[in-house]
């Protein structure tokens, strides 16, 4: 069974993205945060289509050949990337983890705030690192939504960087009841 993960920074008030899914409030620092780290574990990205829209917009392909699923059920834009391995995926979690295993994909990059709620929904998120960073947005796109139950974590680790950044890591101990 792949393991999904989840590699996020988010505001102090819970926040991934302004309203409009601007970045700008992300800091521009050289420090590591272990992101290369992690990026070198894993052998795909499954990422929602407006994440994958804002990615586009950093013009360079930033991703390299690692293959990314975009979760989506309306065409992507062409031409696709220079250098990219993307293609469109759709299905509900359960089955785009299924078809992603039979091809061979053990360890998946869940991204994107609507992604990763329905990941986590379906109890198919085994790792979560969070980078909070320190700053209030006031509102923006949550990283988590509404779930049908409690989803308890387990703490794996917390450590804390010289520029203020605070990252933690969590494990799911079970997946939400369905209601």
């Amino acid at each position: 069974m792949p393991t999904q993960s989840v590699f996020i920074a988010r505001s102090l008030d819970g926040y991934i993205a302004r309203e409009d899914g601007a970045l700008d409030w992300l800091p521009d620092e050289p420090e590591d945060h272990g992101y290369t780290g992690f990026m070198a574990s894993i052998d795909a990205y499954v990422m929602g289509r407006g994440t994958y829209d804002t990615v586009l917009g950093f013009g360079a392909w930033p991703l390299g050949k690692t293959p990314v699923f975009v979760a989506t059920s309306r065409p992507l834009p062409e031409p696709l990337p220079a250098g990219s391995c993307v293609e469109p995926i759709a299905g509900e979690p359960a089955a785009i983890v299924a078809a992603l295993a039979a091809r061979g994909i053990e360890r998946l990059y869940v991204d994107g705030g609507k992604t990763i709620q329905q990941f986590l929904r379906a109890g198919l998120i085994q790792r979560m690192i969070i980078t909070t960073i320190p700053v209030l947005l006031g509102g923006g796109i949550p990283l988590f939504g509404a779930l049908p139950a409690d989803v308890k974590l387990r703490h794996v680790h917390t450590r804390s960087f010289p520029s203020g950044l605070v990252q933690s890591e969590y494990a799911p101990l079970v997946a939400p009841a369905k209601t």
